[in-house]
């Protein structure tokens, strides 16, 4: 919420929607409990937003994912689904985007002879598709994310501004960090998601971001695609940690309200998830 905020402070970004993506059960971390679980908790979490949601498909692959592939396939499918070009970072379209799908004839959306019809550019711009249809759940029709240039000479058709989407990658410091460590992350890998995603980093622990980016030659390079969220003092992003909320279900701290919603909280304890024997 506060990375989304943030970016709308920049004037840079209108952001439409949030895509929670739970790793495979494959990945072997210490501790990880069942994927089911995991997407259960996390639909709980988001249940009350109108515009985060959570999506199955890294759980529900054959193996273990990597960061960069979740994020072309989200790309793929929001391309797939809208007929909009996506824009790198570095590289933002030129191409015209159309309406429609790509591929298909071109047909008549908007006659001039029923002009009073004709929705006004900032009504759709609000709505930005009705957020793409939440994300690409289902296919949006095509003209909830035409935008109308009023300013154009109206032909037979009217004409469309070009809608630029990009997918950026949101964490915290720490995994910044962890693109310094050497072998940890493949280099490719690094240069995709940085160079033509972007990050958002939330800071975490006191944790200085420009001080790492100094410490990896990828994350120099492409340091004008990292966001950082600058932090509010009366709200501290850095307490947003599982770790510190799996510490607290496990010693029963009463602080895990700090960090987690009821609805979680409530199924932990039916699931008897994280808890230890004397808990």
């Amino acid at each position: 919420e506060r990375a989304r905020d943030y970016l709308h402070k920049t004037g840079r970004f209108i952001v439409i929607g949030g895509i929670v993506s739970p790793v495979h059960d494959s990945y072997g971390k210490t501790g990880l409990v069942s994927s089911r679980h995991r997407l259960t908790m996390c639909q709980l979490a988001v249940q009350s937003s109108d515009w985060i949601r959570v999506d199955p498909w890294e759980c529900y692959q054959d193996t273990w994912q990597t960061t960069c592939s979740v994020l072309e396939h989200h790309r793929d499918l929001m391309k797939r689904v809208t007929g909009c070009i996506l824009s790198n970072v570095n590289t933002p379209s030129i191409t015209p985007v159309i309406g429609q799908p790509q591929n298909e004839s071109s047909q008549t959306i908007y006659q001039n002879n029923n002009f009073s019809n004709k929705p006004m550019a900032a009504k759709i711009l609000g709505k930005v598709g009705e957020s793409l249809s939440r994300i690409c759940c289902v296919r949006p029709p095509m003209e909830r994310f035409t935008f109308v240039d009023e300013n154009a000479n109206l032909g037979t058709v009217m004409r469309y501004e070009e809608i630029e989407l990009r997918i950026l990658l949101l964490c915290g410091s720490d995994l910044l960090e962890s693109f310094c460590i050497p072998g940890l992350w493949n280099e490719a890998d690094m240069e995709v998601i940085v160079g033509e995603f972007g990050i958002v980093v939330v800071p975490r622990d006191g944790a200085d971001p420009d001080r790492i980016m100094n410490h990896s030659s990828i994350l120099r390079k492409y340091k004008n695609n990292i966001l950082v969220v600058k932090d509010d003092l009366n709200h501290p992003m850095s307490v947003v940690s599982s770790t510190k909320s799996r510490l607290a279900l496990q010693h029963g701290d009463g602080h895990v309200m700090d960090y987690l919603c009821q609805p979680v909280i409530d199924y932990i304890l039916k699931s008897q998830l994280y808890i230890n024997t004397s808990g």
